[in-house]
């Protein structure tokens, strides 16, 4: 059996999760290769998905919503805008200290902490670093939730997140 080296799995998820990140775009879904076989009639135990490292955040750190605010009723297109306190907001691929860039995550739960942010309609990436969108969003109730990602989408540790806010779409 092939051998394939940790460096090696970060190396490729890291392009990966680089190309799919698109300012905003929801990526398209990438194929999964093939399994090696095994060579021996024995069949070797499923491995377990290997995290990805976290990146450590700056203590006190927080992302939240400046708009809209908790309860509101609103109508679409949804301005939101992304508030950041005791970390720097930088494009996808920046890897400095203390910084990373946002993702919206709409009606959906908190993803893996220890793998990239997906990407599509529910996790929408900021990539370019931007702080604010106008979101579409069909009538009734929505909830909202803000994920810092670091320069390769992996949520930091401990996590940055805000509260999920719930909007209500007339």
């Amino acid at each position: 059996m092939a051998n394939i080296r940790p460096a090696a799995v970060l190396c490729a998820m890291s392009l990966l999760v680089l190309a799919a990140c698109s300012g905003g775009e929801p990526a398209a879904p990438v194929e999964e290769a093939a399994a090696p076989a095994v060579e021996s009639e024995a069949q070797a135990p499923a491995a377990e998905p290997v995290g990805m490292p976290r990146t450590q955040s700056a203590e006190g750190a927080r992302v939240f919503f400046i708009t809209p605010e908790d309860g509101t009723t609103v109508t679409s297109p949804v301005t939101v805008e992304f508030g950041v306190e005791r970390m720097d907001v930088v494009p996808a691929g920046v890897d400095q200290p203390n910084s990373g860039h946002h993702h919206l995550l709409v009606d959906t739960e908190m993803p893996p902490l220890d793998q990239p942010i997906p990407a599509d309609s529910y996790h929408i990436h900021f990539g370019d670093g931007s702080t604010s969108t106008e979101l579409e969003l069909e009538p009734g109730e929505h909830t909202l939730l803000l994920l810092l990602g670091d320069h390769l989408h992996v949520p930091h540790d401990p996590p940055i997140s805000s509260p999920t806010i719930t909007i209500t779409v007339e």
